[in-house]
């Protein structure tokens, strides 16, 4: 099929590489933006595993080809959006503008994270004609559920597809679209539109309420001396609940994950229904992301001026650069609020972050992570990426100034570490 794919997001790549990969003639649309001057050069903007190996094979292959943000050509199949958040006045002037929209039977794939209902507002657009359509278009909502770090895997070989779709034909060529991602089993959730929207921001407050849960029962696992780990285990073995998103942590971040609990929290306000619950797994996740610094703050008696710490991990997750909403920003500014001298190391978000602080003289950036912690008061572990599972606990006692370890994820086993010779604070571990 010819399938016009539009955006520049990670969800419009992994999209538009996957469905090149079957067979399928993919345009990949892009709006003007470093991200298409970088696919220009042949670079893929997203550091996710195997997309841009991938996506490099497509383009050589000749079945994924770039082009600019314009209207599809008349061979087009599909028109795929996956476009940023904020872009829903330009998916309605695109779909506006498409060409002999009353006499051709479009199909438009909503993938985007647009407002509940925009599937909906967008299927208008498409009939809204000066003569009655002689083959009514449809759109569909089929949400983004990416998984950042493993995205093309979650794609390829994803656990769910929610797909929102009144006309039967516009479902089952969506169906055929996904046929080979769905093959080990049906994974495809036929539902309305609407519903589909709604699913997607539905999961993701769950995940978040977990998230902001699990904090507030390690922060009084603190004061009750009760070792979170324990009880997280409980928890996880009764079926009821589950093991997934139980883990406590110093707060989650990411663009995406952050703007769909806000978006749910905004639709329940607009509907006349109070968001007290999100609200306040919102308040709780801000707090949360400066556990680290108040364990530090009591552990010094108030006193930080002039101290140095080390930070390893700033990306909000493990296997990405991005730093969106990233607990790590929140816990800098704190830090540099008390005068102190952070030294920081990240696999691969070091570049994003000296963008995003600019030349401070109070933050030194080290591609080497033993290099950071060199004269540290503390280390604070910050995203768990397992290149810091396992470090070289001598050598990193060597080279501190304070044998301080305080673990933002809950990685380390605190036994272990003070049988070392290190103080240990984790969140809620005894």
């Amino acid at each position: 099929m010819q399938v016009d794919v539009y955006g520049d997001t990670l969800c419009a790549l992994v999209s538009a590489t996957a469905l090149a990969s079957t067979g399928n003639q993919v345009q990949l649309h892009l709006p003007a933006g470093p991200h298409a001057e970088q696919l220009q050069r042949g670079e893929c903007p997203f550091r996710e595993a195997g997309l841009a190996d991938l996506m490099a094979e497509q383009l050589q292959g000749g079945r994924l080809m770039l082009a600019p943000l314009a209207a599809p050509p008349q061979p087009s199949a599909v028109i795929w959006l996956a476009l940023n958040p904020d872009s829903m006045p330009e998916a309605l002037s695109l779909i506006a503008a498409l060409p002999e929209r009353c006499t051709r039977r479009w199909l438009v794939v909503n993938q985007s994270t647009f407002a509940v209902g925009s599937s909906e507002l967008l299927q208008q657009t498409l009939l809204d004609c000066d003569t009655p359509p002689v083959n009514p278009g449809a759109v569909v909502s089929l949400p983004d559920l990416l998984i950042e770090g493993n995205a093309l895997q979650s794609f390829m070989r994803a656990d769910s597809w929610l797909l929102g779709a009144d006309a039967d034909w516009a479902r089952q060529l969506v169906t055929e679209l996904l046929r080979p991602f769905n093959r080990r089993r049906d994974a495809i959730m036929p539902m309305r539109p609407r519903e589909a929207e709604f699913t997607k921001l539905a999961i993701t407050g769950m995940l978040a309420t977990r998230l902001s849960y699990m904090n507030d029962m390690a922060n009084l696992a603190d004061s009750l001396d009760v070792d979170i780990e324990q009880v997280r285990q409980g928890m996880g073995a009764d079926r009821r609940i589950g093991d997934a998103y139980l883990y406590p942590g110093c707060g989650f971040g990411g663009l995406s994950f952050s703007r769909d609990v806000m978006s749910l929290a905004s639709t329940l306000e607009g509907s006349g229904l109070a968001a007290q619950l999100l609200d306040e797994v919102l308040n709780i996740n801000e707090r949360q992301k400066e556990v680290l610094f108040r364990k530090l703050w009591r552990h010094y008696g108030t006193d930080l001026r002039g101290r140095k710490v080390a930070l390893w991990g700033v990306a909000f997750k493990p296997e990405t650069s991005r730093i969106n909403n990233a607990p790590a920003l929140k816990l800098l500014e704190a830090l540099w609020a008390q005068g102190v001298e952070v030294h920081v190391h990240d696999p691969r978000a070091l570049d994003t972050l000296a963008r995003w602080a600019g030349e401070r003289d109070d933050l030194v950036l080290h591609q080497d992570p033993y290099a950071a912690v060199a004269g540290a008061d503390a280390l604070m572990l910050v995203t768990e990426w397992k290149a810091y599972w396992s470090p070289d606990l001598p050598r990193l006692r060597e080279l501190m100034a304070a044998p301080l370890l305080l673990d933002g994820r809950n990685v380390w086993d605190p036994a272990f570490m003070k049988q070392n010779g290190f103080t240990y604070y984790g969140i809620g571990r005894r």
